[in-house]
């Protein structure tokens, strides 16, 4: 009998799989490829914005407690209770707005979480949301992830230091604007919103439709007696407005990632429909340990002299440097203007810095959509005195 043997046809190798980004423009990010830099030539990193200290112990001694208790599984979706109701007394407290624990207060995995779901939220494919630049890097992304249409608007700089041109952003509104999103105190320039300020956007949104997303996670950093403009201190702002804070800015633990977002009942109720998919709740333990520490102003009250006297320090050093010092009214960052040591773009700069004197910071430029070269950078003074000390020895060099 004839046995006929088959060989299988070879099957066609397919095509490797494709991903169309929807970020093209995003590579990493410049704290990243700085931070990176700073522990290759072993430089003093003041690039990144977190402190290089600990935080107070009685804040981790709460923590403790609350797991030691079996605290440990899922909380309420907005965030646990008495969390939420310490923040709605510490901001009826300060800016005189009463928010309900219950509807208008969410507890996030950090203030970038929560500036996403707000953009998530309220923008739909082609809305136009207006940012202030230089923007913190998170800003521009997150609104084309929500299909939006980021709409810029260059703050100007002279001799007093930063400020927002209000006549420009009157002229950015459109039929379009869904949104404006604001930072005060601004991260990288240190710009703090004035009243006079805070009146000309009041005047500009009235008869809009336009929401707000204030983003305030450096609201306990403000400087020289200036007192920080919430829009919650402002009734008919704060009732168009998401403001959103940061305890990891405020309590020194920025790797723990829990904020807050204060907004009115009915934009709030929006807010918690993207919240509970895209993270549903926030570490149990942490909020416990949270809610115990905050009843406690002090350390808040007392931020804004800790800092200070940082800055000071920082900028002391350098007043005979050759970096012209701008000025500093909020967060932790000092940004300095480099045209008399340096002709160098502005990354260029800050990785020359890094890798042959010893400090690493972060380059304004990188803050724009489009680079623009001011030849400013930015340096972060959240650090030990010592730390502050061995880059002032180091910058002075120069």
């Amino acid at each position: 009998m004839n046995s006929t043997s088959t060989t299988p046809a070879p099957v066609a190798a397919s095509p490797a799989p494709t991903l169309r980004s929807k970020l093209p423009e995003v590579g990493t990010t410049i704290f990243s490829i700085m931070s990176a830099l700073a522990v290759e030539k072993n430089a003093v990193n003041l690039g990144q914005g977190f402190p290089d200290f600990a935080c107070d112990p009685a804040l981790k001694e709460a923590v403790s407690a609350a797991m030691a208790a079996d605290q440990n599984q899922y909380p309420p979706m907005p965030g646990v209770p008495v969390l939420r109701e310490n923040i709605a007394a510490k901001i009826a407290a300060i800016y005189g707005y009463r928010y309900d624990a219950a509807t208008e207060i969410t507890v996030t995995a950090g203030a970038t979480q929560g500036i996403m779901t707000i953009l998530l939220a309220c923008v739909h494919a082609g809305d136009e949301v207006i940012v202030i630049e230089p923007v913190y890097d998170s800003y521009v992304p997150s609104i084309r992830l929500a299909g939006g249409i980021p709409v810029f608007v260059s703050m100007e700089l002279d001799q007093h230091g930063y400020s927002i041109p209000w006549g420009k952003v009157a002229a950015a509104i459109t039929g379009k604007t869904r949104l404006i999103m604001l930072n005060s105190p601004h991260n990288p320039t240190g710009f703090v919103l004035s009243a006079a300020d805070v009146q000309a956007l009041a005047d500009i949104v009235r008869n809009t439709g336009v929401l707000i997303a204030s983003d305030e996670v450096y609201e306990h950093m403000v400087y020289d007696g200036q007192r920080h403009e919430s829009l919650s201190r402002h009734p008919e702002l704060a009732q168009r407005s998401f403001i959103i804070s940061s305890f990891g800015k405020t309590y020194h633990v920025t790797g723990w990632k829990v904020g807050y977002v204060a907004a009115p009942a009915a934009l709030m109720a929006e807010f918690r429909k993207v919240h509970q998919f895209n993270v549903f709740t926030v570490n149990t333990p942490m909020q416990y340990g949270l809610a115990h520490y905050l009843a406690n102003p002090a350390p808040y009250l007392d931020l804004p002299a800790f800092y200070q006297r940082k800055r000071d320090l920082f900028r002391d050093g350098l007043k005979n440097s050759r970096f012209r010092l701008l000025p500093a009214g909020g967060t932790y960052f000092q940004c300095v203007d480099y045209t008399a040591i340096s002709d160098l773009p502005e990354l260029e700069f800050a990785q020359w810095l890094t890798a042959e004197v010893g400090v690493a910071a972060i380059p304004v430029s990188a803050f724009y959509n489009q680079p623009k070269e001011s030849g400013i950078v930015r340096f972060c003074f959240a650090k030990q005195d010592a730390t502050l000390q061995k880059a002032i020895a180091r910058l002075q060099q120069i």
